[in-house]
């Protein structure tokens, strides 16, 4: 945990993004360091959590890391939390709270509050379009013959 702080606390002062580090570590061994990055890359989506997770699946060339632990500066928004749960990790660590979070600006409660809506609801709206044709590659998956369930 102190490296996951330390790490949030150094790449924020080098201007790469918000103060969040995170650390994966498998069998007591640290795989991959993670940092926010979103003002460094222009990605909202380069959270310390999927940086990390990102080149731990590259270093262990795996999709899961089911025996792995993440260790995080800070309890995940529902981006990381849901990239977490796909990476299905045997157990998470955090460090500052969302509620600490959001008193420092990191406030991601709207985001919650926005799954629960019905989609006409949402601030941003959304539109199914071409549900038949996009359904025609699930339905090949159904019978895909490399599909590899994941």
């Amino acid at each position: 945990m102190r490296e996951a702080i330390q790490l949030s606390m150094d790449t924020m002062k080098a201007g790469h993004g918000g103060p969040f580090g995170a650390v994966i570590v498998r069998n007591n061994q640290i795989i991959a360091r993670g940092f926010n990055n979103v003002l460094a890359t222009n990605d909202p989506t380069a959270h310390a959590e999927v940086d990390a997770i990102r080149k731990a699946c590259a270093a262990l060339q795996t999709f899961q890391l089911t025996d792995c632990e993440l260790y995080t500066s800070c309890e995940p928004c529902p981006m990381c939390l849901g990239a977490i749960y796909w990476a299905r990790f045997r157990k998470v660590y955090y460090g500052n709270t969302k509620q600490d979070a959001a008193a420092i600006g990191f406030d991601d409660h709207f985001i919650y509050e926005q799954i629960d809506k019905p989609l006409p609801e949402r601030s941003i709206p959304m539109e199914q379009l071409l549900p038949e044709e996009a359904n025609l590659a699930f339905q090949e998956w159904r019978t895909f013959s490399d599909k590899k369930d994941y």
